[in-house]
């Protein structure tokens, strides 16, 4: 039944599957760039907005606006140079600036990715509802629970499947936005030097009303509470690791393809405020107003506003998807890192981030039932956690440059834009953090805070774990004698005790307990080990042969010092997304061969135990031991005490 909601499995290592998962710059573009493109559709209105009765002004927003856009996006392409196999924020803090700005980084991308869900859902549905009866919009909330469920199943099918499926919303919203903006701005063509004059005209009265240094902060008061417009931009460097070869040349395409339309669009639309002198309408968004003014008010004129506003609301849902693509390489970076849960690393049978999906939904869901969908309030929320892992980005990109500057021809110039884009991300950080803190802000500070402290005590529990292992090792797993591996011949009628192997320590210590406890009861030692294919292995093919060596290795390791005790032994190994399910497959395998057999399996357990323990270890043995009983199988579970 869920294999025909998601699909069946996908072999990791197929010859040509990283060709057909990976993305073009096109569908890069469209997946990865909707969650920047979409945000014009609410970034601007807040700039607007901002600017109460000094409409006028809102061409230096415009222009503002425009250089942010390319400013941001030419500092995250040195990132995509950089880091070719992605990470983006996170990478570049924990390696530039240190473990505690990364931790700081990726809780905060946490947080925006969770935000972009619901704040992309709740905007579209906005969209949508503009044009129905205000006696409607009690549906609104349910309608973005189904949409966010909608693309929980959608992106466990898998990233390219997600992105077929919304790729006609991308480019419908696309073509009918650049049309009407082009023509809003070409039946205004004659009075844009009027617009302009009156700009300047208005900018003038004002600083001579408050003065100079007064109006130019309101200026920019507007323009950073704006700030939203740029979200989405680090998508494309966080992801790097999905894109097709050359990745880094790939990468830097897409992020022209984002930058040139997020620059226009947003700027037009921004403009059209302007030259239409729109003002806000209740239970209306900006765009919808203004695309009512420019085609007008006949039926075939509403027609064309609601097919608009239907592609609109369709990409602020692709950027919704964004989240589900993005979000989850962020976790799987932290976990590789010890961060967070192991579990975030692990891929599903479609070689998604399962878990991480998961979490992002439902994270999503429980943001919109508090927020009731408030997209003024998430906005606010958005943009301070957006802008945390600009600024932590662009200072560890300038003190990179700054340090290699002696390696580099260029280094000033990237060190310039670098600088610049720390400059501009604080800057908008500060105005916004400040000028919103009571209104919203505080929260996304207290829940950033809440999972950088998780991230913390998860991180102090692997280390302890670490430590101990460590220690263990010393006494436990000893070197061999430099000899040979010689193949043996099993009589498959003898006693044979088959042992499954996650790493030399603990599979060490289930055969020094069987060598003790069962002296002479067995004759063969089968070791058994299962690769897995996580979010580090997946990264490229010499990963996964990196993996698979690693994994024959460590069984090797154990035929050869049974040889070394005149022990009959050999290894079996699989390699998949699903542990268990491969384990499973090799217990039945060797079971078979072996009929005489029985299985072992080691079980860390603690001095203390508690459900957050439980919960950062995946208990794996114990869903083995459930699944070899329904077989009819026997396993005995060795218990690998840890002192806390």
């Amino acid at each position: 039944m869920i294999r025909r909601f998601i699909g069946r499995p996908l072999d990791p290592f197929k010859s040509d599957l990283f060709k057909k998962t990976a993305l073009i710059s096109f569908f890069a573009w469209i997946g990865l760039g909707a969650d920047a493109l979409s945000s014009s559709c609410y970034g601007p209105e807040q700039s607007y907005i901002a600017l109460g009765h000094y409409p006028d002004l809102t061409l230096f927003v415009v222009m503002g606006t425009i250089i942010s856009i390319f400013v941001i996006a030419l500092s995250y392409n040195q990132v995509i140079e950089l880091f070719p196999s992605g990470g983006g924020g996170y990478k570049v803090a924990s390696q530039l600036l240190g473990p505690m700005a990364g931790v700081v980084s990726g809780s905060a991308l946490i947080v925006d990715y969770i935000l972009t869900i619901a704040i992309s859902t709740a905007s579209g549905a906005q969209a949508l509802y503009s044009f129905f009866p205000i006696n409607l919009q009690f549906t609104e909330l349910p309608m973005e629970f189904f949409v966010i469920i909608l693309f929980i199943f959608l992106n466990l099918r898998g990233m390219k499947e997600s992105i077929r499926v919304v790729m006609p919303l991308f480019l419908g919203f696309v073509l009918t936005t650049l049309a009407l903006i082009a023509y809003g701005i070409a039946t205004h063509s004659q009075s844009m030097l009027q617009v302009t004059h009156q700009s300047f005209q208005q900018a003038h009265a004002l600083s001579s009303h408050i003065g100079s240094l007064l109006m130019l902060a309101f200026i920019l008061h507007a323009y950073s509470l704006g700030s939203g417009t740029y979200t989405g931009i680090e998508a494309v460097s966080n992801n790097v690791n999905k894109l097709v070869e050359p990745r880094v040349k790939t990468g830097k395409v897409t992020m022209l393809y984002m930058a040139i339309s997020l620059a226009v669009v947003a700027g037009g639309i921004t403009l059209l405020y302007m030259l239409y002198h729109v003002s806000p309408v209740k239970g209306q968004t900006l765009n919808y107003v203004v695309f009512s003014d420019i085609l007008g008010h006949s039926k075939s004129a509403h027609m064309g506003v609601a097919i608009t506003m239907i592609f609109e609301a369709g990409i602020l849902f692709v950027a919704a998807n964004t989240g589900f693509l993005a979000g989850p390489t962020v976790l799987a970076n932290m976990a590789a890192d010890t961060w967070l849960p192991r579990r975030f690393q692990l891929l599903s049978s479609r070689l998604v981030n399962s878990q991480g999906i998961i979490f992002y939904g439902v994270a999503a869901l429980i943001i919109l039932l508090l927020s009731d969908g408030n997209v003024g309030w998430l906005v606010v929320l958005y943009s301070i956690n957006v802008f945390i892992t600009f600024s932590l980005t662009t200072l560890g990109m300038f003190s990179h440059w700054l340090s290699n500057r002696k390696n580099t021809l260029d280094w000033w110039v990237k060190c310039a834009m670098s600088l610049l884009g720390f400059i501009v991300t604080s800057f908008v950080l500060c105005v916004v953090l400040v000028s919103k803190f009571f209104e919203g802000g505080y929260v996304t500070i207290i829940v950033t805070c809440v999972v950088i402290s998780f991230c913390y005590f998860v991180r102090r529990h692997y280390l302890r774990v670490g430590r101990e292992l460590r220690e263990r090792h010393r006494g436990l797993v000893l070197p061999l004698n430099d000899v040979d591996l010689v193949k043996n011949e099993l009589d498959s009628e003898k006693r044979t005790a088959i042992l499954f192997v996650t790493d030399k320590i603990t599979g060490m210590h289930c055969l020094q307990w069987i060598l003790k406890n069962f002296s002479g009861n067995f004759t063969n030692f089968i070791f058994v080990g299962v690769g897995q294919v996580d979010i580090k292995s997946f990264s490229g093919k010499r990963a996964l042969k990196r993996m698979t060596k690693e994994v024959n290795e460590r069984l090797d390791y154990f035929v050869m010092y049974c040889q070394q005790k005149n022990l009959l032994a050999t290894r079996f190994s699989d390699f998949g997304s699903d542990v268990v399910e491969n384990l499973v497959a090799l217990c039945q395998t060797t079971g078979k061969k072996f009929p005489n057999h029985m299985f072992f399996a080691s079980q860390m357990s603690f001095q203390k135990d508690t459900w957050f323990k439980r919960f950062l270890h995946n208990g794996m043995t114990y869903i083995l031991e459930r699944k070899l009983h329904a077989l009819g199988d026997e396993i005995l579970l060795l218990p690998f005490h840890l002192t806390f």
